[in-house]
């Protein structure tokens, strides 16, 4: 009788071991998502003054300052953390290469303080952008594989763990990510 308590103790204390264990796996994950967001919400604060000052020295480019701000509202409104949202962000990324493409176009910008202190900040919040998903997709690699192996994929279906989605990159991002560097003297 005593030997089954102590048993069944044990049994317990390990499912609830367990259960813990992916509740701070979930959690490892918002907070992911969280750090994302916030890098997510600079950029986008930035990128409204960085399209003005190249506005006051690219007048005739208003089609990539146009695709700059339309990226920047469909990355704002793409709603959760999945992969809507991931694509959204890297067509904002895209764009916006485009507009620091820009800056080697035309002098007066390139060496525009208020242009270059702008650039410097993108540029550290992208940074941090990369730091940030690198981060979630390591807690939801950690909450994933909690879930799929055993014994605790027992429990994360008891308790209805569901698995998340790596933020990942998409199409030209990728392409560009593969591609060998370039080298020239």
């Amino acid at each position: 009788m005593v030997f089954t308590l102590v048993v069944v103790a044990v049994f317990v204390a390990y499912v609830i071991y367990l259960y813990n264990s992916l509740v701070v796996a979930r959690q490892r994950v918002k907070e992911g998502w969280s750090d994302i967001d916030t890098q997510l919400k600079r950029r986008y604060d930035l990128i409204p003054n960085l399209v003005e000052t190249v506005k006051g020295y690219a007048k005739h480019e208003s089609q990539t300052l146009e695709s700059v701000v339309n990226a920047r509202s469909a990355a704002m409104s793409a709603a959760g953390h999945g992969q809507e949202k991931a694509k959204a962000e890297n067509a904002l990324t895209e764009t916006l290469k485009s507009l620091f493409a820009l800056g080697e176009s035309y002098p007066d910008l390139k060496a525009s303080s208020n242009f270059l202190e702008l650039q410097r900040e993108l540029t550290d919040t992208e940074d941090k952008i990369q730091a940030s998903r690198r981060f979630y997709n390591t807690t939801v690699l950690d909450l994933n594989t909690k879930i799929e192996t055993f014994p605790s994929s027992i429990v994360a279906s008891l308790f209805h763990f569901k698995q998340e989605s790596f933020f990942e990159m998409e199409g030209a991002e990728r392409e560009q990510a593969q591609k060998a560097p370039g080298v020239s003297f």
